[in-house]
């Protein structure tokens, strides 16, 4: 039996946790995410987007909405620039291991929609319309695993 996840948002509830720092990429990521989640039948009323400051924070908010039981995923959103000082190899393993961790914790499958880029440039390169858009495949990866999940759980293929 080959059990694999669907592109069909038909009937799932998505959080997106989306840092506002760098808010000039978090918000094309944000798009992207809400436009493929469309794409794959999912109504407004079934996804919330929750805002935090920074991308350090994601993982706190991602955990806390798992928590409630009300979302079969959630799509993490964040932009981290590199800067002169090492603040953002600490930031950057910190929200991957939080991220990571809350999905483990929680079980409910959370997708890392985090840009870490050298430059303002890579990341509007990483963020434009369409599927190539990383907050596009953050939501699609969500779906993805929140199917497999259910048919994973029900024993049937999705």
């Amino acid at each position: 039996m080959n059990i694999q996840g669907t592109a069909d948002a038909r009937g799932l509830r998505i959080a997106l946790v989306v840092s506002r720092f760098n808010d000039f990429v978090t918000g094309r990521l944000t798009a992207g995410a809400l436009d493929a989640l469309a794409s794959a039948g999912a109504t407004p009323e079934a996804i919330d987007t929750i805002s935090v400051p920074g991308a350090y924070e994601v993982p706190q908010a991602a955990r806390e909405a798992a928590a409630t039981g009300r979302y079969d995923a959630v799509v993490c959103l964040g932009c981290l620039i590199r800067g002169e000082t090492p603040h953002f190899e600490y930031i950057s393993e910190a929200v991957a291991h939080g991220i990571m961790s809350a999905s483990a914790s929680t079980g409910v499958p959370m997708t890392f929609g985090v840009l870490t880029t050298h430059s303002a440039e890579q990341a509007l390169e990483r963020a434009v319309p369409g599927s190539a858009n990383k907050g596009w495949e953050a939501a699609m990866a969500a779906v993805e695993m929140a199917t497999l999940g259910r048919a994973l759980r029900s024993g049937v293929k999705a």
